[in-house]
């Protein structure tokens, strides 16, 4: 069976690599000249972490026709915001019997619209699945145990990527549910960012578990007014990711919050600068969904606020308190 993997970060590196133990026939995507020259050269893809050498039967291309062609699962794992070009790209290769499981996490900035949504509106498939759940790109390539969610309206669709990519080291759990999974992998990132900011201020464990445990209600909520399953917010992709990109240094999210406790704009900008931070794209996302859809988020409203028009970074944990 060929897979195509659309993508060639850190992440886009760890799911070759699981899928990589059931099945040979991989082919990557890259938009970068570089990456492929220096994957041919080297065996590896540079800015992945610590230029990972991969499997050497794992191909690169830079072509969408050559990966996409005579693929059984297209797998998408671009960053949130290029999702919508992507699917753009090549919605006239893609084709009703392929299956296309998206790996990016987040809310596109400017339709305000689920990724899963833009991909089925573009692609015109039916055979459409989201995966998320806790998982560093670093910790799935080291082959820790890992547990992610796969949803997906189309059952075929589920079974068959769980055959490809659960193994001896990652669980996938199955859900319908494609709303609650893609709320709780984008939010997720945005809490990240005000947990980052309370350790920054030197806050203790036990606030941000305060944080943390007020988000989850928070996103239950919004899980259940935007027409998902209330229950996802237990899942890998609800309060397992939740936990660990609110509580580690790995987390771009969670570091860029500390760096925003700083209130030093050019730390600020440097940081944005030179790192790929979802919760502050996300962030925009989920601020103007949540209002177009005319919901009561106060913790997005404050946050937002924070990240993007200066408030003081200190009014999080006064928010804490008064929140009803």
């Amino acid at each position: 069976m060929k897979i195509a993997i659309i993508g060639t970060g850190a992440y886009s590196s760890a799911i070759a690599e699981q899928l990589y133990k059931k099945n040979k026939n991989i082919i990557m995507w890259t938009e970068s000249e570089e990456k492929y020259n220096n994957y041919l050269k080297n065996g590896c893809i540079s800015g992945t972490i610590e230029n990972h050498s991969l499997p050497k039967d794992i191909k690169l291309t830079t072509s969408y026709e050559e990966a996409i062609k005579g693929a059984e699962i297209i797998f998408l794992v671009p960053a949130a915001a290029y999702v919508g070009k992507v699917c753009q790209d090549i919605k006239d290769i893609v084709t009703k019997d392929q299956i296309v499981c998206i790996a990016s996490k987040g809310i596109d900035n400017n339709k305000c619209e689920f990724l899963s949504d833009i991909a089925y509106d573009t692609l015109k498939t039916k055979k459409l699945a989201n995966m998320s759940g806790p998982s560093f790109a670093v910790d799935m390539l080291s082959n820790n145990p890992i547990g992610l969610s796969i949803a997906s309206k189309n059952k075929k669709v589920l079974k068959t990527i769980k055959e490809v990519l659960a193994n001896d080291t990652l669980k996938l759990r199955e859900t319908n549910d494609l709303i609650g999974i893609q709320i709780c992998g984008s939010i997720k990132n945005i809490i990240a960012v005000a947990a980052g900011i309370m350790d920054g201020l030197g806050y203790p464990e036990s606030t941000r578990s305060f944080l943390i445990t007020e988000s989850l209600h928070d996103i239950k909520e919004l899980i259940t007014k935007l027409g998902g399953n209330p229950k996802t917010i237990l899942s890998f992709a609800g309060v397992g990711d939740l936990l660990l990109t609110c509580t580690s240094v790995k987390s771009r999210n969670f570091s860029f919050g500390q760096v925003l406790a700083s209130n030093d704009p050019n730390k600020i900008n440097k940081y944005l600068k030179e790192n790929t931070v979802e919760g502050y794209y996300t962030l925009k996302s989920i601020y103007k969904l949540v209002r177009k859809k005319k919901i009561k988020m106060p913790i997005i409203d404050l946050i937002y606020d924070i990240v993007m028009n200066g408030k003081d970074p200190n009014l999080l944990g006064e928010f804490l308190i008064n929140k009803k």
